[in-house]
């Protein structure tokens, strides 16, 4: 089991690529924690991921309810060994349209929020321990309409060589993932109609080289390989996982 006795802390973990994620580290050996806002999938998360599990509810836009979630994981625990900042929000909308309270809130939790999680977790890591962020093809690409989530994960890859040269003298590592256009819910959360959503997604996917969207376990399979040993001597990278859509 490459993550054998490991504390793993998820945000935006009980759905798509959090969830999947926390199925497969739970399977690699991980006590995993997992952080969400909705208390239904707060519920089934904590059912899937079995008694070991810890589901917490807490909106990471809110620093208080952050601490109390590294509290709440270090008091079960004692420990953090690998934070996965999988949380993510977004709403679509052209140029004329964006306001001032839709960049603050897609910041405030894409770029503040993912921030503050690591500061706050950071003095509960030890030497060999790993962080992963969640990026996106969108930092490489430009998409009408998605122009403030585009930039927040610019931001955000930014931040992954920042804080990788911060915590490398504690052997912590700081990496990325960047997942390309990928079949989940996500998509049905940018304000979008579900007619348009499909339109969004064929158009997505006949401009994926692999000629398929990815699927949540994919990307799953990439953030195990940056929390193990596997990626040892990496630090401040980013793994593309996109079906080759920004690289071919």
């Amino acid at each position: 089991m490459k993550l054998k006795d490991k504390v793993v802390l998820i945000t935006g973990g009980t759905s798509g690529i959090g969830l999947e994620t926390a199925r497969l580290f739970r399977d690699e050996g991980a006590q995993v924690a997992v952080v969400g806002t909705n208390p239904a999938r707060l519920t089934r998360a904590a059912v899937e991921l079995g008694h070991d599990a810890l589901a917490i509810r807490a909106d990471l836009r809110h620093l208080a309810d952050i601490d109390a979630a590294i509290t709440e994981v270090v008091t079960r625990y004692g420990r953090i060994d690998i934070v996965f900042a999988n949380a993510g929000a977004a709403t679509a909308a052209p140029l004329e349209e964006v306001t001032s309270e839709q960049i603050d809130e897609q910041f405030a939790l894409n770029f503040k929020g993912l921030f503050f999680t690591v500061q706050k977790a950071a003095p509960y890591l030890s030497s060999g321990s790993a962080v992963i962020v969640t990026t996106s093809f969108l930092n490489e690409v430009g998409a009408p309409g998605l122009s403030i989530l585009s930039a927040t994960k610019a931001a955000v890859r930014s931040l992954v060589r920042s804080l990788g040269a911060e915590l490398a003298p504690r052997r912590i590592r700081v990496n990325a993932v960047s997942p390309g256009p990928i079949a989940t819910p996500f998509h049905g959360k940018l304000g979008l109609s579900a007619e348009r959503v499909s339109q969004t997604a064929a158009a997505l996917e006949a401009g994926v080289p692999l000629k398929r969207l990815g699927e949540p376990a994919e990307i799953a399979k990439a953030a195990l390989f940056l929390a193990s040993d596997d990626a040892s001597y990496i630090t401040g990278a980013e793994l593309v996982v996109d079906g080759g859509f920004t690289q071919i």
